[in-house]
């Protein structure tokens, strides 16, 4: 019996270990979504983007999702996009580490501050503490192709809940080896 309650442990244990790790989607503007006249650098600072993560543009028709350059990012340049979507849910995996660039293609909404610069950090096996800053490096924007994909389902995400979830799986896990142990 003392055998196998010290492997339920152990499988706890493991399972804790690895839900820190989940990749996280994260919904651009939370419930305002992708709309004018909203300060997205705000709402990126203080979260960490890691290769994994997702990111989900949710919006009305007449605006539109395109990835560009740090130059076009900076002068709301439009007609140069690397890709573009106007399907009014788009989802863009994180595949990459680098600072990758959005704005709306639609002319004079960049300006109304439809933009968000992300930067992307190469995905880690050990998640800092809550609150313990984390130490990059500078990262280089990349040039690769970045591929959007259309959700065909639009489901609220909330990015708050981020660092919640993982905190309380630990702590129901630990409990319950805890209670397994006391009563074994």
């Amino acid at each position: 019996m003392a055998i196998y309650n010290a492997g339920i442990v152990c499988a706890l244990v493991a399972l804790c270990m690895v839900v820190p790790t989940l990749a996280t989607v994260y919904t651009v503007g939370d419930t305002n979504g992708w709309v004018t006249n909203y300060d997205y650098t705000t709402w990126t600072s203080g979260k960490t983007f890691v290769v994994g993560d997702s990111l989900v543009f949710n919006y009305a028709s007449g605006h539109t999702v395109d990835e560009v350059s740090s130059s076009d990012y900076s002068t709301c340049t439009v007609g140069n996009s690397l890709s573009s979507d106007s399907s009014g849910a788009t989802t863009i995996p994180l595949k990459t580490a680098g600072t990758r660039y959005f704005i709306c293609g639609i002319v004079g909404h960049c300006g109304s501050g439809m933009k968000v610069a992300v930067t992307v950090a190469k995905a880690s096996t050990t998640t800092p503490a809550a609150g313990t800053p984390s130490t990059s490096t500078s990262t280089t924007p990349t040039t690769t192709t970045p591929t959007a994909t259309t959700a065909t389902t639009t489901s609220k995400n909330s990015s708050s809940g981020t660092i919640l979830s993982p905190i309380v799986a630990v702590l129901a896990m630990t409990w319950f080896a805890f209670s397994l142990l006391v009563l074994s």
